[in-house]
């Protein structure tokens, strides 16, 4: 396939994107989709150990659900990357593949101008699903020259990483996940803890994202957040090693990861933390008191037993406040993502403070004919999920037919 001009170009070929084409060529409306690596890249660069953190069967891709034996279970990162590229092999979607955009700028006539490493294209309408997941974000903290710096995105596995210890800042579900598999590889792990909400894996005996998925979690907007930052607060902790198990500052903490509060920068010699690590972990539990009110209140106004959920045990901790420098052999930031968009659309006044899109149902209410698709919140809070983000796509898809008749 060249690459020349189309109506609509899709910046994105991972979930959000196939979706997204799915949707518009069952429309009839030509389109094509540029991807800077193969089909799912931003899958294909997490970590060898990754799987999904919720079940199989939550993968709700229009014409790409999930079909498969275990619904139950976890996909692996491969799994996920091998599912998409089935779904792209479907329905025969239009991808131009090892393409890099570069940038997005008005045409001189009027419509877009997309330059590629391939060239430049125009387009009258452009879809961006470059991701949830766009840019690393690390909290402003000086660390020695001689200690291996990487984020989670440049995290492979324990065998990456040089000899000695290693400290892991960030606390959500990515930074449970990668402290849990460097301990269990024989490394002394430091956990540099913030404010994470966590829940059970399990609920007598029922997953909690079956729970959570007849409640109205899923479906809460950025109007239902207590502010506008909530959106980049970290998911919840739990896993999906082993088939689902719960993971959290109690799991960790009692299998030997040292827990600690926020890292807050470091000397030569020592590397130093904040003293708020019960403050953390009461956030957390406090988030934990709200999802079980929420399923019960879900279970009440179903006729139906609200669900038996205990307390959580007392955490008792005696966090070093400093560690030494010598001790680690790498530091691996897990403390979340910010959008990116700026970097390269040329329409700064698109994007709210937080750089996220300024929107409705996925249209930029800025720049008439640009549209978004996965993003954090686009419309609800499962909009960035693999059984949300298909729901957008199909409102985008409608909305680009109208602008195009």
């Amino acid at each position: 396939m060249s690459i020349d001009d189309r109506p609509v170009i899709v910046v994105g070929a991972g979930p959000a994107g196939l979706a997204t084409s799915y949707e518009l060529q069952r429309a009839g409306i030509d389109h094509i989709v540029l991807e800077r690596g193969g089909v799912g890249q931003s899958w294909r660069d997490r970590w060898d150990s990754f799987c999904l953190v919720t079940p199989n069967w939550y993968v709700q891709l229009p014409g790409g659900e999930y079909a498969g034996d275990d619904p139950d279970g976890f996909m692996s990162r491969d799994e996920v990357v091998a599912h998409l590229q089935r779904y792209a092999h479907g329905f025969e979607a239009p991808i131009l593949d090892r393409i890099d955009v570069t940038a997005l700028c008005s045409g001189p006539g009027g419509g877009f101008v997309v330059d590629t490493s391939e060239g430049r294209m125009q387009a009258d309408a452009v879809v961006l699903a470059t991701g949830a997941f766009q840019q690393p974000y690390r909290p402003p903290a000086e660390l020695p020259a001689g200690v291996l710096v990487v984020d989670a995105d440049g995290y492979t596995n324990p065998d990456e990483l040089p000899g000695g210890g290693v400290l892991v800042v960030g606390s959500g579900q990515t930074g449970c996940q990668i402290a849990d598999e460097l301990h269990r590889s024989g490394r002394h792990v430091t956990l540099a803890c913030g404010k994470a909400a966590w829940a059970p894996r399990r609920v007598e005996g029922r997953d909690i994202v079956s729970w959570l998925v007849e409640t109205p979690f899923l479906e809460q907007g950025v109007e239902d957040l207590p502010n506008p930052l909530a959106r980049l607060a970290a998911n919840f902790q739990t896993s999906g090693r082993d088939r689902g198990s719960d993971l959290n500052y109690r799991t960790l903490l009692a299998d030997g990861v040292t827990l600690t509060g926020r890292l807050l920068g470091a000397g030569e010699s020592t590397i130093r933390f904040a003293g708020d690590l019960d403050e953390s972990v009461a956030w957390g539990d406090a988030r934990y008191a709200d999802i079980c009110d929420l399923l019960a209140q879900a279970a009440t106004n179903r006729g139906a037993r609200p669900p038996e959920l205990p307390a959580p045990e007392p955490l008792r901790t005696d966090p070093p406040d400093q560690i030494r420098v010598r001790d680690l052999g790498a530091v691996v930031f897990t403390s979340g993502y910010r959008p990116a968009y700026r970097h390269w659309v040329r329409f700064p006044d698109a994007f709210d403070d937080l750089g996220f899109p300024i929107q409705r149902d996925g249209a930029s209410t800025v720049v008439p004919g640009l549209y978004f698709v996965g993003t954090h919140f686009l419309r609800k809070r499962k909009s960035s999920t693999l059984f949300g983000m298909g729901e957008d796509a199909e409102i985008v898809a409608r909305a680009v037919a109208e602008r195009l008749r």
